[in-house]
C-alpha cells in the first residue's frame, strides 16, 4: 500500500482552500450506559511520529477520535449517561437525529452544559434509518477540533443489505481535519481568532479517515460496498471522489435519495452521504478516496486495496434504501414564509447588526468577536428568529450575501431542498445541512412538527461562534 510521509500529507491538505418518543425500556440494574468526554492521545500522524493529546469520547477504557460508534434500529432508543472528565463544561448534541427538544444537546438553549465532574441522562428513540453523528455542542469549535465527535448509526428495520442490488456490507469512513504543530501537537491559543472566523474558518493542515492517516481499507475484486460518510471538520468543505471506483449516491444526511451516479460530491462540515461503490472486476493495487477538485488541489485521504478472491456481481442496478414513510407532507400552499439573510465576514462586512441588544457598527462588531449576523442580528440567542405552530410548513428563504459558503443546520428537523437561485432542484432532496455558495439563495420548506426551542445555525463552527446563530420555536 503506497503511504505518504505526514510532511508532504501536510503540505497536500493545506493547498485545498421527529416523532414522538416511544414508550422507555426498563434498564434491569437501573443503569445507562456512560459515555464519557475525557482526554486521551490519538496516532493522528504516521506510525513514527508522536501521538496527539485529544480531547475524546469513550464508553469503556480509553477515549478514541472518532468516538466509539452507536449503532441501533430505526425506532430503537439511546440511552447514554454523559460523564465529563474535561476541564471544560460540554454538551453532546446528536446530529440529525428528529428528536425529544429537551435530548438535542444544543447548550444553552435546551440544557445547561455540563460542568467538569458532571452528568447528564440523554434517553431518546431514533426514528429514522440513516446515517447520523454525535458531537459537542459546547465550546464546539473547540471542542470538536479536539476530537468531540463520533458516529451515530440507525440501521433500516427493513432489510437491505445482501438483497439483490444491495451491498453486501458497509463501511462507516469518519473525515476529519486537524490543525497541528510539527511535533503532532494541536495548535493551542487560537480558538477565538477573529481572522480565520471572518473568512472561510479554522482550517486543518493534517487529514484523518477514522482517525488514521491515510488509512487502507480492502475491497474484493467485483464487490459492492455501501460507504457511509460523515464530515466532523469544523469548517473545511469536503469535495469527494473516488476514482477507479463505480459510485452511487443513495442517501444524504441520512435520508434516502433515488440512486444517482456520482462523479464528485461536497460535503460540507456535519452532511452525510451514503454512497454504494462498485470495486473493478479484476484486482488492482489500489485506488483513493481523493479530496479536491483539478490538478494540484487534491489530496488522497485514504486507499481502497482491491484484493482476494473476486465476489460473482449480479449485475442488477443499485437498490434505493427503503423509505423513511415519517415524514409529514408538506404545505406549501399555506407555509409561513421566513427568510434568513446571512451577512459579515471579510471582504464584504456589514454596515451594522445587533448583538446582545445593542446596535453596533462592523468595527464594534470585530471587537466583541463577531463577524456574522442572520437577519441583523449576531449570535442572536436572546429572541426567537421566528415561532411556528405545530404541523405548519415553514418556507425559508436563505439567502447568502456574504464572500463565503455557509453550511446551515436546522436542528429537530429534516427540510427538502426547493431551489438555488430560483431554479427548481430537480431531486429535491431532504436534508438537515444545506451548503450555500456565496452571493446564492437556497429555498427549504419543513414541517414544523417537533415541539422546543430549536437552533439553527452555520455549521462552520468558527462562523456560528462568531455570530451565525439563532433559534425559532414550535409550539
Amino acid at each position: 500500500m503506497t503511504s505518504l510521509s505526514r510532511r508532504s500529507f501536510v503540505t497536500c491538505l493545506s493547498a485545498l482552500g421527529a416523532a414522538p418518543l416511544l414508550p422507555k425500556r426498563s434498564h434491569a440494574d437501573g443503569t445507562q450506559a456512560v459515555l464519557r468526554a475525557t482526554t486521551s492521545t490519538a496516532q493522528l500522524t504516521p506510525e513514527g511520529f508522536p501521538r496527539t493529546d485529544v480531547w475524546a469520547y469513550a464508553q469503556k477504557g480509553a477515549g478514541s477520535v472518532p468516538g466509539p460508534e452507536i449503532r441501533v434500529k430505526a425506532g430503537e432508543r439511546v440511552t447514554r449517561r454523559l460523564l465529563n472528565e474535561l476541564p471544560q463544561s460540554t454538551a453532546v448534541h446528536w446530529h440529525g437525529i428528529r428528536i425529544d427538544n429537551a435530548m438535542d444537546g444544543a447548550a444553552p438553549l435546551t440544557q445547561d452544559p455540563v460542568p467538569t465532574g458532571g452528568t447528564f441522562d440523554y434517553d431518546f428513540v431514533c426514528p429514522d434509518p440513516g446515517t447520523y453523528w454525535y458531537h459537542s455542542h459546547n465550546r464546539s469549535r473547540e471542542q470538536v477540533a479536539r476530537g468531540l465527535a463520533g458516529p451515530l448509526i440507525v440501521e433500516d428495520v427493513e432489510p437491505w443489505l445482501g438483497l439483490p442490488g444491495a451491498a453486501t456490507r458497509e463501511l462507516t469512513l469518519v473525515l476529519d481535519d486537524w490543525l497541528l504543530n510539527e511535533d503532532g501537537s494541536i495548535v493551542e491559543g487560537r480558538w477565538d481568532e477573529l481572522h480565520a472566523a471572518a473568512h472561510a474558518g479554522r482550517m486543518g493542515n493534517t487529514g484523518t479517515v477514522n482517525g488514521q492517516s491515510f488509512p487502507g481499507f480492502s475491497l474484493r475484486p467485483a464487490e459492492r460496498v455501501r460507504l457511509r460518510m460523515i464530515n466532523v471538520a469544523t469548517d473545511r468543505i469536503m469535495p469527494i471522489s473516488l476514482p477507479g471506483l463505480s459510485s452511487t449516491l443513495v442517501a444524504l444526511d441520512g435520508h434516502p435519495v433515488a440512486p444517482r451516479k456520482l462523479e464528485v460530491l461536497e460535503l460540507a462540515p456535519a452532511q452525510r452521504a451514503d454512497i454504494v461503490v462498485d470495486a473493478p472486476v479484476t484486482s488492482t493495487e489500489m485506488t483513493n478516496l481523493v479530496l479536491g477538485t483539478g490538478r494540484g488541489n487534491q489530496v488522497e485521504f485514504a486507499s481502497f486495496n482491491i484484493e482476494g478472491e473476486p465476489v460473482q456481481r449480479s449485475g442488477e442496478d443499485v437498490r434505493p434504501l427503503p423509505s423513511w414513510k415519517t415524514l409529514p407532507k408538506l404545505d406549501l400552499a399555506t407555509a409561513q414564509n421566513q427568510p434568513l439573510l446571512m451577512e459579515g465576514g471579510a471582504m464584504r462586512g456589514m454596515v451594522e447588526a445587533t448583538y446582545q441588544g445593542e446596535k453596533m457598527d462592523f468595527r464594534e462588531l470585530t471587537s466583541r468577536g463577531m463577524a456574522w449576523a442572520f437577519n441583523g442580528v449576531a449570535h442572536g440567542m436572546g429572541e426567537p428568529m421566528f415561532e411556528a405552530r405545530l404541523g405548519r410548513t415553514v418556507r425559508m428563504e436563505l439567502a447568502n450575501r456574504s464572500a463565503f459558503p455557509h453550511g446551515i443546520h436546522v436542528h429537530g428537523h429534516h427540510f427538502t431542498l426547493l431551489s438555488r437561485n430560483s431554479v427548481p432542484d430537480p431531486h429535491k432532496d431532504v436534508r438537515d445541512t444545506v451548503l450555500i455558495q456565496a452571493d446564492e439563495t437556497v429555498e427549504i420548506a419543513f414541517v414544523a412538527d417537533n415541539p422546543g426551542k430549536w437552533m439553527i445555525h452555520c455549521h462552520m463552527l468558527s462562523h456560528q461562534a462568531s455570530g451565525m446563530m439563532g433559534w425559532f420555536k414550535v409550539n
